[in-house]
């Protein structure tokens, strides 16, 4: 089989996930590695294989790579997808596309205009419960569905990250909100409106090392989000409690029936069914599920896409969408508000293999 060669460019937390499952892709070669840091780059070419690029220049130099991995920092994805861009990289990144919808426009312009390719994770909507959850839904057992609940109890990131303060800067809402959001986009389409209230609930921090830090960003958010096809969401959202029962749920109810994802980010999550005002059942899946979350299915799909010269899923259009809709979000815990959303995105197939 034909590959295609990438290069990842943040060597962070996320980047050894990547690494270790892009290596099982029969489409991906991954050449390479580059980081601010060279030594963090040296760790994962001496594991993974590969060389060292010592500046994000040397990869863009490169002839031989065709995209990029960029697993950068959230506040550095606007500056780095834009140097890929332009010097002729397809381009799949680690979310948020960028840290404003007027950011991510111009990345999503910007990639039409050089015709180039432009994928965003998170791409959980692949995954083998994520998937089959969506087989339910389009065979219509759930009926009109009205109504869906997101849970997010995150807890507290500083109690495994080392670095824990850039997520606690660009809050819970950039950070884990965009995985359900990115869900029911896929089912439902795109969102019309958005409410939200939001506060700081637990400021004064530390971090593993002992070492306290101050946050001013929310990190508890109740959102209501409406969609085009009639659909309202409520979203909850925090990085505090995480003993909650429901930690990153997503519960749906129609008409005839209601269905039920236990993790929106694990791909051998629970799915269950339950007829109007009967139990749940659990739902078998489509196939054997990856264990956990495939963070990096994201970029299989994005090599496969290339190399069939088919359409990619995860777009950076819908990711602009989300990004936009995250951003109002933000907006109306601040004015109380009710904020319209003015984009737009064609929504993805489903994979192969569930249809």
């Amino acid at each position: 089989m034909e590959k295609i060669n990438a290069a990842i460019v943040g060597c962070g937390n996320v980047a050894t996930h990547y690494a270790e499952q892009i290596q099982n892709y029969k489409q991906v070669n991954l050449v390479g590695f580059s980081d601010l840091d060279q030594d963090r780059a040296k760790a994962f070419a001496l594991k993974y294989g590969g060389k060292v690029y010592p500046t994000l220049d040397e990869v863009l130099s490169d002839p031989s790579i065709d995209f990029v991995v960029n697993l950068t920092i959230h506040h550095a994805h606007f500056d780095v997808i834009t140097q890929c861009l332009n010097r002729g990289k397809h381009v799949h990144s680690e979310k948020p596309l960028a840290l404003s919808y007027a950011e991510t426009k111009q990345l999503v312009d910007l990639a039409r205009k050089k015709n180039l390719r432009l994928s965003s994770a998170p791409t959980n909507f692949m995954g083998d419960a994520q998937q089959t959850a969506w087989k339910i839904l389009r065979e219509g057992k759930l009926g009109k569905v009205r109504l869906a609940y997101a849970e997010i109890n995150h807890g507290r990131i500083e109690t495994w990250h080392p670095n824990p303060e850039p997520f606690y800067e660009v809050g819970i809402l950039w950070d884990v909100s965009v995985y359900p959001l990115t869900y029911l986009t896929t089912l439902f389409g795109r969102v019309s409106q958005v409410r939200a209230f939001g506060k700081v609930i637990y400021p004064d921090r530390k971090t593993m090392e002992g070492n306290p830090f101050h946050i001013e960003t929310p990190d508890c958010v109740f959102a209501i989000i409406e969609f085009d096809c009639g659909l309202i969401a409520r979203m909850t959202a925090n990085f505090y409690a995480k003993n909650a029962k429901e930690r990153h749920s997503i519960e749906m109810h129609g008409d005839k029936g209601s269905l039920y994802l236990g993790n929106f980010q694990e791909f051998n999550s629970s799915v269950e069914y339950a007829d109007y005002g009967e139990e749940y059942e659990s739902i078998p899946y489509l196939k054997t599920p990856f264990e956990g979350h495939e963070v990096a299915r994201g970029v299989e799909e994005f090599a496969d896409a290339i190399l069939s010269e088919k359409p990619h899923r995860a777009t950076g259009a819908r990711a602009a969408h989300i990004v936009e809709t995250v951003e109002a979000i933000g907006k109306a815990v601040e004015t109380g508000s009710c904020i319209p959303i003015h984009s737009n995105f064609t929504p993805p197939e489903p994979m192969d293999w569930a249809r």
